[in-house]
């Protein structure tokens, strides 16, 4: 069972283009949020933020580089940290009103952690 790897090496094999196509794409899901919010409310338009705004455009160029069984692990890797994303906004929308905000944060941060985990195993087992 092997996890992420870091592989400086890689950078270079990426051409500037398709660093554009990343930084374009998040900047276009971003404006997108803002203007979501502007019509109708900042906590709605703030749920559009947690996209993540670089996945597609990396998972076409993964599977370009690398193939589709990358590709298949980085969508993976997307889903595990939309979930654990989830649990932390969830717990800031239920518990702000209510607790002091240092307690808020560090709630919020050690439910991300958990389910963070909790997910990458299971993303894991479903991978064998």
């Amino acid at each position: 069972m092997t996890g992420p790897a870091l592989a400086p090496e890689k950078l270079r094999k990426v051409a500037a283009w398709e660093y554009v196509l990343r930084f374009v794409f998040g900047g276009l899901v971003t404006v997108g949020a803002g203007l979501i919010a502007k019509r109708w409310g900042t906590a709605f338009g703030g749920m559009f933020l947690a996209f993540p705004a670089i996945l597609p455009a990396s998972l076409t160029l993964v599977k370009q580089h690398d193939g589709r069984r990358r590709a298949i692990d980085d969508a993976r890797g997307g889903t595990v940290a939309t979930t654990a994303l989830a649990s932390f906004a969830l717990v800031v929308m239920v518990a702000a009103p209510a607790w002091p905000p240092a307690v808020v944060l560090a709630v919020a941060m050690c439910l991300w952690a958990i389910v963070a985990v909790m997910a990458w195993r299971v993303a894991l087992t479903g991978r064998r």
